[in-house]
């Protein structure tokens, strides 16, 4: 460290720090077993750590110092692990017809029914935001089953069954749905459906995922009390546990349907994840291929974190990504334009 001055080596030492955790994230992410849960955490912190690299990337290169090639080998080591946080796609593919299939994915939180936006009118909005993007297959988590009648224009549903006592899920289409069922996680509230859909010659399998939920949310005041700081980092470690589980639950299902598959969901985890390279497996991320800026779907003490996803088998064309700057739940509705090859 020949050259620095005392400052610098102290941001030296904070920067070989910050590449130490994000290679600890990116071996982790691969082990196939999970020797240590409390890395788990990581998942959540590695957006922020990418952004700190590019920020010491941009220090040491206005200083003309070569430490610049750290942050620059661990940037580059996160992308050959997780593939890229920040989408530069520009071009919109806002094509329709029979050929071509809208889905939409959107954790609605209730329709707001408990009030927790204070405004008048939040879940109608809802109700008027997606009829005005009318997408062909709506995906929606947490959802109300009362809504279903502002959605006459989807004439075929599957919904969780009320006899499983769980949060409710729901899958609406446009086309119509032959097949579909529930996998009933154990010891929690939430749920995975999916439905069977008919599309042209083809049947499509769609999965609705909603992942253990934090059941609390991070805030300043849980990491400046030691009490409550530990309470929240066995509750995260808990909740990726439970995660992890669940992910085993619906990997054993889908790996056995006979059909083209797509994801979408609310896995409340980010994809630097095992939870969610365990999801994904060999499918298509449409953000990765088509999305965007960093794909917001949810604000982690403020930062902007993608854990609502949707994923195609291979064999789908991915036309386009969208993520909406809409406020109406705490969590932001993304949309997808895919393509079979059968309906070129």
């Amino acid at each position: 460290m020949k050259g620095l001055s005392f400052f610098d080596k102290v941001v030296f030492a904070i920067n070989i720090l910050v590449v130490s955790i994000l290679l600890l994230a990116c071996i982790y992410v691969f082990l196939p077993f999970q020797f240590l849960r409390i890395l788990s955490i990581l998942s959540l912190v590695v957006p922020g750590i990418l952004v700190l690299h590019v920020l010491f990337l941009i220090y040491w290169l206005l200083k003309r110092k070569r430490q610049f090639i750290y942050s620059m080998i661990a940037i580059l080591i996160g992308y050959m692990s997780f593939g890229h946080f920040y989408g530069l796609n520009t071009s919109k593919d806002d094509s329709i017809g029979d050929k071509n299939l809208k889905i939409m994915s959107y954790n609605v939180w209730g329709f707001n029914r408990n009030g927790w936006i204070k405004e008048e009118g939040v879940g109608d909005s809802i109700i008027t935001f997606i009829k005005n993007q009318s997408p062909d297959i709506l995906v929606i988590q947490e959802h109300s089953r009362i809504r279903y009648q502002q959605l006459r224009q989807y004439p075929y549903r599957s919904e969780t069954p009320i006899s499983a006592a769980r949060a409710t899920q729901a899958i609406f289409s446009k086309y119509p749905i032959i097949g579909q069922g529930s996998l009933d996680l154990p010891e929690t509230m939430n749920n995975i459906i999916y439905a069977d859909i008919v599309f042209g010659s083809d049947t499509l399998r769609i999965y609705n995922l909603h992942l253990q939920s934090f059941k609390i949310i991070p805030s300043s005041d849980n990491f400046s009390d030691s009490e409550k700081s530990e309470k929240l980092l066995r509750r995260l470690v808990g909740t990726f546990s439970k995660q992890t589980d669940q992910a085993k639950i619906f990997k054993e299902h889908i790996d056995k349907s006979p059909y083209p598959n797509i994801i979408c969901g609310d896995f409340n985890n980010t994809q630097f994840s095992s939870v969610y390279k365990m999801v994904k497996g060999n499918m298509e991320d449409t953000f990765l291929q088509k999305g965007s800026g960093f794909g917001r779907t949810y604000d982690l003490l403020k930062f902007p974190i993608r854990i609502d996803y949707i994923l195609a088998d291979p064999e789908f064309e991915i036309l386009s990504h969208q993520n909406f700057d809409v406020k109406l739940s705490d969590h932001y509705p993304i949309m997808a334009t895919l393509k079979l090859p059968s309906h070129q």
